[in-house]
């Protein structure tokens, strides 16, 4: 396993109107020359296999990585099971952006963030950070935004799934981690629904983002086909760099606890790094 050093991460907790937490930690990097935010996936969450090992990466960089998880992802204060089925089931896109933003408050009023920063995300996490970093409120801060596996749509179902979805009022995903099934309520529908071609319409952000942008993507994915990636590196010809890993699944080979760091976890993880450092000192 590639050695990062035991930088002691620094946890916090923002409460939300609604009586919901987003819970994270920020790793502390020593005379830091950026931060970057880190944004999970669906089913996912901070504590999720390769997501501390990146941070620690990054702090030993000289970068301040800050992760959380969202306060709709359904993660417990142990952070690691889904102990909140109401909170997942109520989540929406509309509020993981909200999330974004109080993180970023939050990580500012605290000297976490000091000017500009850098934003991450994988999968779910992915699509999110792209919207963040296309709005208004992340114009002349974010400096950097790197994705792996990103989804390229926030509309993902079928018509015809979303009938059934309607009607039913809910719909079951199973978690392959811990083999839970897991509930949706209609709220990410509707949001969905009244926004997609908006705030959500995550094909239009890709197009308006105007900083550095590395599309990290296995050619193996069995989550998001690569095509999502191919397509969002067409629509900002100029800010992205599209890197295709040839063989890699969706988690890069990563498993929970990551007890080991496979080779081309390993890979992604150094491009990702050198490519926040360099431009926050560009």
């Amino acid at each position: 396993m590639t050695e990062v050093s035991a930088a002691s991460p620094k946890a916090f907790d923002i409460p939300c109107a609604d009586g919901l937490f987003i819970r994270g930690e920020v790793y502390p990097a020593e005379s830091p020359l950026g931060s970057v935010v880190i944004c999970h996936g669906f089913k996912g969450f901070a504590h999720w296999a390769f997501f501390p090992y990146l941070a620690r990466s990054l702090a030993d960089s000289g970068l301040t990585a800050i992760t959380f998880d969202f306060s709709g992802s359904g993660i417990g204060r142990d952070r690691e099971t889904f102990t909140e089925p109401d909170a997942f089931g109520g989540n929406t896109f509309s509020r993981e952006l909200e999330d974004i933003e109080n993180v970023v408050d939050y990580a500012q009023r605290m000297k976490f963030i000091n000017g500009k920063f850098g934003l991450f995300g994988h999968s779910r996490g992915g699509a999110m950070a792209i919207l963040y970093a296309a709005t208004p409120e992340a114009k002349g801060q974010v400096n950097s935004l790197v994705t792996w596996a990103a989804i390229g749509r926030t509309n993902w179902w079928t018509p015809a799934e979303a009938i059934i979805w309607r009607k039913q009022g809910y719909a079951d995903v199973t978690n392959s981690r811990t083999g839970q099934v897991m509930r949706m309520g209609t709220e990410l529908l509707d949001d969905v629904e009244i926004h997609g071609k908006t705030k959500l319409d995550v094909a239009a952000a890709a197009a308006k983002i105007k900083v550095p942008w590395l599309i990290v993507h296995g050619t193996a994915d069995e989550t998001v086909p690569s095509t999502d990636a191919e397509r969002l590196h067409e629509l900002s010809p100029g800010t992205s760099t599209l890197r295709l890993i040839e063989g890699a699944n969706h988690g890069f080979d990563a498993k929970h606890p990551l007890s080991e760091v496979p080779p081309v976890l390993e890979k992604v993880v150094l491009e990702t790094v050198k490519f926040f450092v360099r431009n926050m000192t560009s």
